[in-house]
């Protein structure tokens, strides 16, 4: 694993790969990298993305109509791979996974320079085959952890969790929102007294104001709709228009590094 914060806080930027084909993706994915984003999380487009709001939705839509799957996934991740330094993860619904077989999939990650995963819909308590494989290859096993959770499941989940945690900032689906919930920092200092690991906050982030918030109290920002909805409405110049949003996004904050580094050989 060579997932790193070194800002305050850190973008961890989602793509739905594939959307609208995967040449695009990895020109998003390293033009997001060039502007700021930290880690890259790679969204397997699927079927009944039951946790996902409507923006992501369309985009696992318009992907799965171009055939990708969780093997193509895998081969952007390669590609990107020689050409960045940056966190990749692997985002995914259990059912891909599943399909290509825990032990396959784990080997295949690695192979691909994946840093890890997040499987969205696997919980912790049926997680020890996945994990076990995980490990093996020095693949992170990301968790999300939500506000509803009770304090002995959030230790379970801090317990299994390795590279960051996931701190889902409130209950429902993806999609971007106004303001920040309260309950995400109150979220984030309970699970402080199960981990030291690095917390991501996600579900709903879209403005300057609501990342640099988080870096108030976590040491990430997760952004998933708002860049997959940038993607969408800018029909021929995605890369572009994903990297000015990520700019905006991330201001000027004097703990942030310069953007172009995590990239080589471009």
């Amino acid at each position: 694993m060579s997932l790193k914060f070194e800002n305050r806080p850190s973008l961890v930027a989602y793509l739905t790969c594939g959307d609208p084909d995967l040449r695009t993706t990895r020109e998003v994915a390293l033009a997001a990298i060039s502007a700021g984003a930290e880690i890259i999380e790679l969204g397997v487009p699927f079927s009944d993305p039951v946790a996902d709001g409507p923006v992501i939705q369309r985009a696992s839509e318009r992907a799965l109509k171009n055939g990708v799957c969780l093997d193509e996934v895998l081969g952007i991740a390669a590609e990107i791979r020689n050409e960045s330094t940056a966190g990749l993860i692997v985002f995914s619904y259990l059912n891909p996974i599943l399909r290509m077989g825990v032990e396959k999939f784990a080997a295949q990650a690695a192979d691909a320079g994946a840093d890890g995963a997040l499987v969205i819909d696997l919980p912790v308590e049926e997680a020890g085959e996945y994990r076990r494989h995980m490990r093996n290859r020095n693949l992170a096993t990301v968790f999300l952890a939500a506000p509803t959770s009770p304090d002995e499941r959030l230790k379970h989940i801090a317990e299994a969790s390795t590279g960051f945690v996931y701190a889902v900032s409130r209950t429902g689906v993806t999609g971007a929102r106004q303001e920040l919930p309260e309950d995400a920092e109150k979220l984030v200092h309970r699970l402080r007294r199960f981990t030291k690991l690095p917390i991501a906050v996600g579900f709903g982030i879209s403005a300057p104001e609501q990342f640099a918030a988080v870096g108030a109290f976590a040491e990430a920002a997760v952004v998933g709709s708002a860049i997959v909805r940038t993607i969408e409405t800018n029909p021929g110049t995605e890369a572009k228009a994903v990297a000015e949003f990520i700019k905006q996004l991330i201001g000027r904050h004097p703990l942030r590094r310069s953007a172009s580094q995590g990239v080589v050989g471009r």
